[in-house]
């Protein structure tokens, strides 16, 4: 029996009888690389964390490999988008990563010598093995976002979920990411939010855009009818992959 990496049904979801997902259906395959679009506030944050289980729906189910996402968090990888954090909190750049092991350790159980060296590989990947005995708070912004990547890499996941990893990192480790996200992909199934469509549309194999509801593309390319669906506005495609261009002046619905 084929399972799907997830599997969402009829998700509606709102925070104080504000509506920000309704209607929503996605079956992912195993191993898909998704690309999640959508303008600010259109729920595609929330999204992802209704497919963690941080959030539960008002309506409707998640499953991630045919289960409630809390029953498999050690499946699971995850990215968040904001990498602000108390900056006085004493733990290193090593330490910060060894936490993406934390599903795989056993109660009362120390890191073990494999749990080490996976975090050890998670920060090579990241190019911040050297920095491994700094504080956290030290790093700059783009630093940190390596170490939460690292992080979610430490825990060997069989899904990534990615809320705009690249977003204060500079352009060079973007390209370096996802170059390494397109050989993890190879046994990993993948999903990222992103503006930066220049870069990921080499990348991905299919397409979601979230306003409210969601529209699914199962190939790696951006329809101007799907934008328009999602962002309610006239829109055109520059050329493929690249973000789209407002051909006059709108106002939102």
């Amino acid at each position: 029996m084929h399972t799907w990496a997830v599997e969402i049904q009829d998700l509606w979801f709102s925070y104080n009888d504000h509506q920000v997902l309704q209607e929503v259906n996605l079956n992912i395959a195993e191993k898909a690389f998704l690309a999640i679009l959508g303008p600010n506030g259109s729920g595609k944050t929330t999204l992802l964390k209704l497919m963690l289980g941080v959030l539960k729906p008002d309506r409707g189910w998640v499953r991630i490999f045919g289960q409630e996402p809390h029953k498999v968090v050690h499946k699971i990888g995850y990215v968040p988008q904001d990498t602000n954090i108390n900056k006085s909190f004493p733990i290193s750049v090593f330490d910060a990563t060894l936490m993406g092991r934390l599903g795989h350790a056993k109660r009362a159980r120390r890191y073990s010598a494999h749990d080490r060296a996976m975090a050890q590989k998670a920060l090579e990947t990241v190019g911040m093995w050297e920095q491994r005995k700094r504080h956290i708070g030290k790093l700059s912004g783009g630093q940190r976002q390596r170490v939460f990547i690292a992080r979610a890499l430490a825990g060997d996941p069989d899904i990534l979920f990615m809320d705009e990893p690249t977003a204060s990192v500079d352009r060079e480790f973007q390209t370096e990411l996802y170059e390494f996200l397109r050989k993890l992909n190879e046994s990993v199934t993948i999903l990222v939010v992103s503006h930066d469509l220049s870069v990921l549309s080499s990348y991905i194999k299919s397409v979601a855009c979230v306003n409210q509801k969601l529209f699914y593309h199962d190939a790696a390319e951006i329809t101007s009818e799907m934008l328009d669906m999602a962002y309610h506005c006239p829109v055109e495609l520059v050329a493929h992959g690249l973000p789209h261009r407002v051909l006059r002046d709108h106002e939102d619905d």
